[in-house]
């Protein structure tokens, strides 16, 4: 008779902590060893994770809605099975350090912000440099975070494992309105990750906390899911950072959609499913080589121009949104490509991504048009500098030219394509010439490559 310690699992190389979103077997039930028997959110995916061992779940520490620390015990599961079953404890577990309770909130009051932990992190060896220490600190995108806000990380309280610096921490901290520390004088030159001071006038940025909203006579109020409150405060953060801009063009699809007649039988034999987005990823992968500038990113008065093409597939779940990415598109064939955007749809409505699976994102795609949309106007994935919605594809009346110069009205299959890109380094230009090329590719797609 043995009793296995469950712990929270580390997803990734840069996460210290995760949330328990749902226990899927409660205490009591009998599991099977890698059969899944609870499911996590972190800062970078959702997933279920599978038992350990075989036996009979016996006790359960932590609960829904408990962020914790990376290795610690949320569970514990009883080999032999014939044993008896634990009675849940009545008490609260101790408290772990660098753990973040998620506390109900009460209709019309709006949650605390999260609280430093108390417990500080590991005294660092005198040949540790700063640099270092912030390292220690933070991951890369909170960094990044602090670096494009002029902020001084360590001023920032960490409600994260040993006091380390979160995402939601940042956030937090700007929500509260903190001032940013003051610039240094300029000096002639560019400065690696440096960032322009605001205007003396002016003060920086802030995304003003929601409002308490009284909830009425037979309303429902649902606490936002962490994936939920991870989507939201990633799209105000985009919004507040980028300078948003939207083209638009018009795409005719209907030689595309005669290639997919002619190949979707036998694509369908090998088990893939040919739609119009495969099309579409593969020649938005082609011509990102031809246009760098659109697979880029934003380091503080820096341009990162990426070598890997990664195309991201923005993917709409039942319980929120989430981007799975497409690595090195531009180096698969169209059936690779659909086979891709299959494979990790499927993933992601069954909760089997990998943190790898959703990071190293180039451009991200996300298409609207599978619920009927007309065109969208979409939020930069963050750092990208581009993101595009696909409208809905469908038959439409157009003007078509004949072969003697006259014209006529007939039927074409067309949609609309929209695409938000970050005017701080992609000019208008640079965009059109992007979408004219994509919308060459499409309507002249070579047959060959089905």
């Amino acid at each position: 008779m043995a009793r296995i310690d469950v712990i929270m699992p580390q997803m990734g190389e840069s996460i210290t902590e995760g949330t328990m979103s749902r226990w899927i077997k409660k205490v009591g039930d009998t599991v099977k060893r890698d059969e899944p028997i609870f499911e996590i959110s972190t800062d970078k995916v959702d997933a279920e994770i599978p038992a350990p061992n075989a036996g009979v779940l016996a006790e359960v520490i932590v609960t829904e809605g408990q962020t914790v620390a990376v290795g610690t015990v949320v569970a514990r599961i009883e080999t032999d099975a014939s044993t008896a079953v634990a009675a849940p404890a009545a008490a609260p577990p101790a408290p772990v350090v660098g753990a973040q309770q998620v506390a109900p909130t009460a209709p019309g009051v709006p949650p605390a912000a999260p609280r430093a932990a108390k417990t500080a992190a590991p005294t660092p060896t005198g040949d540790e440099s700063a640099e270092e220490r912030l390292k220690r600190k933070s991951t890369p995108l909170v960094r990044k975070m602090v670096e494009d806000h002029n902020l001084d990380l360590g001023v920032i309280p960490g409600s994260g494992s040993a006091g380390r610096v979160t995402k939601q921490d940042v956030l937090t901290y700007l929500e509260s309105g903190a001032p940013a520390p003051a610039a240094a004088s300029p000096t002639p030159g560019p400065v690696v990750g440096a960032q322009h001071p605001a205007p003396a006038v002016s003060a920086p940025p802030t995304v003003p906390a929601t409002a308490a909203v009284a909830a009425w006579e037979g309303d429902r109020v649902e606490p936002w899911s962490r994936i939920r409150k991870l989507t939201a405060d990633h799209m105000v953060l985009s919004r507040r950072v980028s300078a948003h801009v939207n083209s638009l063009i018009e795409i005719d699809f209907s030689h595309v959609a005669g290639v997919r007649k002619k190949y979707k039988d036998d694509y369908a034999e090998r088990g893939v499913n040919l739609t119009f987005l495969a099309f579409i990823v593969k020649a938005i992968a082609d011509n990102l080589r031809k246009h760098p500038i659109v697979n880029a990113a934003v380091s503080g008065d820096n341009t990162v121009y990426r070598r890997d093409i990664n195309v991201g597939i923005a993917v709409a779940l039942d319980w929120g949104l989430i981007v799975p990415v497409i690595r090195h598109a531009d180096e698969l064939s169209l059936l690779g490509v659909a086979r891709g955007v299959q494979d990790l749809a499927d993933r992601a409505r069954n909760k089997r991504l990998t943190p790898e699976d959703v990071q190293r994102g180039t451009f991200t795609i996300t298409n609207p048009g599978g619920f009927g949309t007309y065109v969208g106007t979409p939020i930069i994935n963050q750092p990208q500098v581009a993101i595009l919605a696909v409208g809905a594809i469908e038959k439409r009346p157009a003007v078509i030219t004949m072969p003697d110069g006259s014209d006529a009205i007939g039927v074409r299959t067309k949609g609309m394509f929209c695409m938000a890109y970050d005017h701080r380094v992609v000019d208008g230009a640079d965009a059109d010439r992007f979408l004219a090329d994509v919308r060459k590719t499409l309507h002249a797609f070579p047959e060959s490559q089905g």
